[in-house]
Parts: C-alpha cells; sequence; structure tokens
C-alpha cells in the first residue's frame, strides 16, 4: 500500500505490467470521481469522469494496454465540502469539468484546468484483470466503507450517525430509518444498485433537520459555517454548491450559535461581482477564514495571521432546521 501525504488515498501496489481491463475499486466512504491519465512513449492522454460508488469497482480501460505510466486523480463528489481527497502527484495535467477525453494532456486548452496526478502500478488479479484501490488510513473492507460511507450522508443530513466508522449498530440504523422516512423513501431502496446515487440527491434536497444550503443562482457558491460552543468559535470552509443544488454542513453536536457565510464564484474560483460588488450571503460577524480549505479555532488578529476576514450571519435555529437559499438579487 502506497499512502500519499495526509493519507487517505492508498493503492495496491505490483510491479505486473498493465496487460488486460484496468479496475478501479472504491474503498473509501466517499463516493468519487475519477480520471486516468496514460504516458506511452512521451505522448500522455487524460480520460474522466469515472464515477465509483464506496465498495464498487469500474473498468477504466479495457483490453490491452500499451503504458509507460499510469497515473491518476481522483475527487470526491462536491455534497461532501472541500475536497476531502488530497489534491497533490507528482505530475501536472489537463482535466474538464464534465465527461473528457484529452488527447494532448500536458498542453491545456481552452476548457481545460492542470489538476495534479499520481502514478499509480495496479495489481494482477486471478482473473486475469488488473486492480487499483482507493482506500483511506481506517483500510475499509468493502461491507465498512459502504456503511461508512451511509453514516458520513447522514451527518450531512442532519442526523446523528456519527462516528464515521464502518460499524452498524442501533443509532446508525435509527438514523437511516428516521432519513428515508423524512424523504418518503421506502426502505428496500437501500439494496438498491443506485441506492447512494438516490440518497446524495435526497442530501442535497431541503432538509427539517439542521442547517441546509440551497443555491437558487445559476454560480457555483462557496460557503462556510461557523459554531460557537460556548467557548471556542470555530469557522469551517469551504463547500461547494452547485447550481440548483442543496448542502448540509457537517455540524457536530449541540452548538450555541450557528453563522453562515457564502459567496458566489466563477468557473476560477474568482469571486462574482454585481454592481462592483461581490455576490454574497452574510452578515456583521467577522470571522477568518482563507481561500483553501480551512478550520479555524482562534478568531483574533486574522490579518497578522495571514488570513481573509468575512462577515457571517447568526443562524436561527430556534425550530431545529433552517434552509438559507442563495438567490440573485
Amino acid at each position: 500500500m502506497l499512502a500519499l501525504p495526509a493519507a487517505i488515498i492508498s493503492f495496491l501496489l505490483s510491479a505486473a505490467p498493465a496487460h488486460a481491463d484496468l479496475k478501479l475499486c472504491n474503498h473509501m466512504s466517499y463516493v468519487i470521481e475519477a480520471a486516468i491519465g496514460i504516458d506511452d512513449k512521451a505522448a500522455t492522454a487524460t480520460r474522466g469522469w469515472f464515477r465509483i460508488d464506496p465498495a464498487a469497482c469500474r473498468v477504466v480501460v479495457q483490453g490491452t494496454l500499451t503504458a509507460d505510466r499510469i497515473l491518476l486523480n481522483a475527487r470526491a463528489l462536491p455534497v461532501y465540502g472541500s475536497s476531502p481527497i488530497p489534491q497533490n502527484g507528482g505530475d501536472t495535467l489537463c482535466i474538464a469539468p464534465d465527461n473528457f477525453v484529452i488527447a494532448a494532456a500536458r498542453q491545456c486548452r481552452a476548457g481545460q484546468t492542470p489538476a495534479p496526478f499520481t502514478q499509480i502500478t495496479p495489481t494482477a488479479t486471478d482473473d486475469g484483470n488488473l486492480v487499483a484501490y482507493l482506500a483511506e488510513d481506517s483500510d475499509y473492507d468493502d461491507e465498512q466503507a459502504r456503511l461508512a460511507a451511509i453514516q458520513r450522508l447522514l451527518v450531512i443530513a442532519g442526523y446523528d450517525a456519527a462516528p464515521i466508522d464502518g460499524v452498524d449498530g442501533p443509532k446508525t440504523q435509527t438514523a437511516l430509518a428516521a432519513f428515508l422516512k423524512s424523504r418518503g423513501l421506502a426502505s428496500d431502496i437501500v439494496q438498491s444498485p443506485n441506492f447512494f446515487a438516490t440518497m446524495i440527491e435526497a442530501v442535497q434536497a431541503p432538509s427539517p433537520n439542521g442547517l441546509t444550503w440551497c443555491n437558487d443562482t445559476p454560480h457555483k457558491v462557496m460557503a462556510a459555517v461557523a459554531t460557537d460552543d460556548g467557548k471556542t468559535v470555530t469557522s469551517r470552509g469551504w463547500y461547494h454548491i452547485d447550481p440548483g443544488k442543496c448542502l448540509h454542513p457537517d455540524v457536530t453536536g449541540q452548538p450555541k450559535q450557528i453563522f453562515s457565510f457564502a459567496e458566489a464564484v466563477d468557473a476560477d474560483n474568482r469571486s462574482i461581482k454585481l454592481n462592483d460588488k461581490p455576490l454574497n450571503w452574510g452578515g456583521a460577524k467577522q470571522l477568518c477564514t482563507r481561500e483553501s480549505k480551512f478550520e479555524i479555532n482562534e478568531q483574533s488578529d486574522c490579518g497578522s495571521r495571514g488570513l481573509a476576514v468575512s462577515g457571517f450571519a447568526p443562524v436561527d435555529m430556534s425550530s431545529g432546521g433552517k434552509t438559507l437559499r442563495f438567490a440573485m438579487p
């Protein structure tokens, strides 16, 4: 197993050459999208995206594969907030937002962006195919990865299914039953091949529990949440919310106060402005943020610590659930 920095992704490795179908298997507690790179005789091509559910495998290359190197980029779906999968690697290759095949992937053109790829050497299996496993430090097996993925989505939806450990029990089953009932889903949907697609769609709908953000604009929205437990104010972001989608930030415990900030951004994550003013939704509570993924527990002297300051608005959670809708003015 090769663990990347900050762990999260690892791959079963061997010296086996690539001869047959190449499969990617997901042992993570996230639904992921993968892109592969093929380096052959100084020419490099990329292809994506391959969506892979927890505990599932997918063939990404069929038939004989001649390659000097095979490379991989993996990302979690936006429903999970700021990417939990480290975006690093030794090669920078071109990708596109939607399904793509790029023949010359080292020189990005319009509509393409550079992304880090990591070299992998898949393992040969008994059936003659090749397989690479995406895994977390928790080293889940298939059953544990699937259950941990369900727990993770339940927590995002505002249900108490923590800890996310891949271990079944009454707490997880109670949370799952309540979630299915609230969304009008039958219990047997859990065994459906499309269960994660159905669950993610349901998670991205407004919920009667916890905080929900809904993006009613034509732009991508990046949001941050802050919690005050009476001792510490913690700000956390960024959560990516696509147009027409909803998302539930993972607020745990019972904070005394919740705050929210969000802004609309373009494809390059630059703030969108209307009449020279950023299109954002917040308030007067000044809290620390930064451009990349963050979780900040100390809110004083943001500027002197190299942090930005954003104005958060308090969220009234007295009814147990609150949906904030981001709309054009």
